[in-house]
């Protein structure tokens, strides 16, 4: 559903727009008054804020009290991350899980305050969607002129009896039992409450783009509520970023017979910058600063609890390279969103900026004149396939992407186009570069040994080359590849052979950037003795256990032993070897386990890592004295699992394995 709706709202907007030119679009955006971007503002900050009480009422049903700038910076970061990344469901979801977890949430709360917020919103988009088809169901586009009133107003009803019921539900029910789990039901009140916060949030956001459009006749706030409603609801439904194409498409067919298309796309492109963009970068320096208070205190407490061993020496590591697994989560989501967004705007740059090549210096435009928006559109299917490599934290993604942003960012800018898109190119650069360490995994291409279907990967990539290359326009007006296979004049078979070369190389691009498998180091005399030549290393590795292998660090300065029994996959003992690299040793454990269908584990580990290893999810107990005596004399150590219940077992297997 969310590729049929993309792909007609990719037509749609073409058709309406492709006779347009940056001129029209920037003397629309000249036109709008300083007090109306302020009001545009005003509108978003309010938005954002009613938006905010989403997770604060949903706290305080789960029967927990939290400060308010805790709860709307949840709200905030998890709901900028959804808009922009799309599956809401899933992407605002991690945010919240990670950070209420910090706050010392059960998963089960978490997960109350995820469905909450779901029904908060559905409860006041079915007030308002149920308001206007009761009082003004001619106006719901496309719907409204097909479908008879009374059958709509019949709908309306409909929606405003389920949100009653839901309401005079919460007088006579308190608590759902599911399976073995019990959730306390919104009282009336708090239903009230919800859709009241929910109604005043859609209203307001809506504001922020009706403020934008011109005086039109019969374009009043609540004809444009539906159209906002009914737009907005395709974007969340194709689950594409952003709604990007969907939500735009259907606001240009919705709104074409008010007004002029420059005035429209003007809207839209502002409502983007304010409501997406801008509080895109606002949430991840405020998430960065929040893990970066984090990380500190991680650390000081890690060297406190840690000491100094007589056995072992010291063994400090630097704070950056402490990685918590939510700044990971969080600047890798807000990375692929980013990313995800620029190769839209690359995309679709011919739309809005057609020929500006012929501005450009003689040597530029015949260099690129022809080719110019035809490599950046591909460069904009590349970097939509790259980010499906940055969502997986792969190293070579990360490194590939810069280089392409760097790339798209001059072209543009040699281009002629508006400072706006080179800059967002620039600025997502930046924005990922800090973060190296949250790429840690080798792309299979790189760290396997050249299979059948790796080799078959790269060949079809260097052929789909080949014929785009082949393929691309040989006259003046250029384009880019869409724009040549939907409206060119060309044959048929030409054209759906270049759209065809375009999937199958992204497909062989998200399949060659895929991570590889964990290499292990066999546990026979020359990895023994490569492992006890490291700093750290124990003794009773080899000894009292026997390794199924080692795991070797990203710089191969680190190798960690490790033992397959039952379902654990478990790590024996802190990583040996270079403190900076151990970390990474760490997390390929983790990846090893989730690959083998195994669940990660470790045994007698120090006090230094445990910020790293409950970043996995793990919680520590303390090593039985038993253990600690046999093992690590002398020093405070642990064993950590997911899963409480798992304790006794993980005890029960390494005491027999011991």
């Amino acid at each position: 559903m969310g590729l049929v709706l993309m792909v007609a709202a990719i037509i749609v907007v073409q058709r309406e727009m492709r006779h347009l030119h940056w001129a029209d679009i920037r003397h629309a955006l000249v036109g709008i008054p300083a007090a109306t971007l302020w009001a545009g503002a005003g509108m978003t900050v309010l938005s954002y804020v009613v938006l905010s009480f989403y997770d604060w009422l949903a706290v305080r049903q789960i029967g927990r009290t939290m400060p308010f700038r805790r709860t709307a910076f949840a709200a905030f970061c998890s709901y900028v991350l959804s808009h922009n990344l799309g599956f809401s469901a899933i992407s605002g979801a991690a945010v919240r899980f990670r950070l209420y977890g910090n706050w010392g949430l059960r998963p089960l709360e978490v997960a109350q305050i995820i469905a909450f917020c779901s029904a908060t919103y559905l409860l006041g988009a079915a007030v308002l969607i149920g308001g206007i088809l009761l009082w003004e169901p001619e106006m719901v586009p496309v719907v409204g002129t097909h479908v008879p009133h009374l059958l709509l107003e019949a709908v309306g009803l409909l929606l405003w009896g389920g949100v009653g019921g839901y309401i005079l539900l919460g007088r006579c029910l308190n608590e759902v039992t599911l399976w073995r789990w019990t959730i306390t039901f919104p009282s009336s009140a708090m239903a009230v409450a919800q859709t009241v916060v929910s109604a005043a949030e859609v209203a307001a956001t809506a504001g922020i783009a009706y403020i934008f459009l011109p005086d039109a006749p019969g374009l009043g706030y609540g004809v444009f509520l539906a159209i906002y409603i009914a737009s907005y609801t395709a974007g969340l439904v194709a689950s594409v970023p952003g709604g990007l194409g969907v939500f735009d498409g259907a606001m240009m067919l919705a709104l074409g017979g008010y007004m002029p298309e420059p005035r429209i796309i003007t809207a839209i492109l502002i409502f983007r910058l304010f409501y997406y963009i801008i509080p895109l970068f606002l949430a991840g320096v405020m998430f960065a600063g929040h893990e970066l208070f984090l990380r500190g205190d991680a650390v000081l407490l890690s060297r406190k609890a840690g000491g100094d061993s007589p056995a072992r020496g010291p063994r400090t590591t630097r704070p950056s390279v402490v990685i918590r697994e939510s700044e990971a989560d969080f600047s890798v989501a807000v990375a692929t969103g980013a990313v995800s967004l620029c190769g839209g705007v690359l995309i679709a740059l011919t739309i809005l900026d057609p020929e500006t090549w012929d501005n450009a210096a003689g040597w530029l435009h015949t260099l690129f004149g022809m080719a110019g928006d035809y490599l950046l559109s591909l460069i904009g299917v590349a970097l939509i396939g790259l980010a499906i490599g940055l969502s997986q934290r792969v190293t070579l993604a990360w490194k590939v992407t810069l280089g392409l942003l760097a790339a798209a960012a001059g072209l543009t800018l040699l281009r002629g186009s508006p400072l706006l898109i080179p800059a967002l190119m620039a600025l997502v650069a930046i924005l990922i570069a800090p973060f190296r360490n949250s790429y840690y995994r080798h792309a299979r291409v790189l760290s396997e040994p050249l299979s059948f279907p790796t080799v078959m990967s790269l060949l079809l990539l260097i052929a789909c080359v080949v014929v785009l290359a082949c393929a691309g326009p040989h006259d003046a007006l250029g384009g880019s590849w869409w724009e040549i296979m939907l409206f060119a004049s060309s044959s048929g078979v030409g054209r759906w052979t270049m759209g065809l070369a375009v999937m199958l190389g992204l497909l062989m691009i998200m399949r060659l950037i895929r991570p590889g498998r964990i290499a292990i180091v066999p546990w026979d005399a020359q990895g023994q003795a490569r492992y006890h030549m490291l700093d750290h290393a124990i003794d009773a590795v080899g000894a009292a256990w026997r390794p199924s292998g080692l795991i070797v660090g990203a710089r191969g300065q680190a190798l960690l032993p490790f033992v397959r029994r039952g379902t654990f996959l478990i790590g024996l003992g802190d990583p040996a070897g270079n403190a900076e690299d151990c970390v990474s040793a760490i997390w390929w454990l983790r990846d090893l386990a989730v690959q083998e269908g195994r669940q990660p584990a470790f045994w007698c580990v120090g006090a230094m890592f445990l910020p790293v290893y409950n970043d996995l999810g793990l919680t520590a107990w303390p090593l039985p004295v038993s253990a600690q005596k046999a093992h690590s004399p002398g020093m405070e150590t642990f064993y950590l699992c997911a899963r409480p219940n798992d304790a006794r077992l993980l005890q029960s297997l390494m005491h027999n394995e011991g």
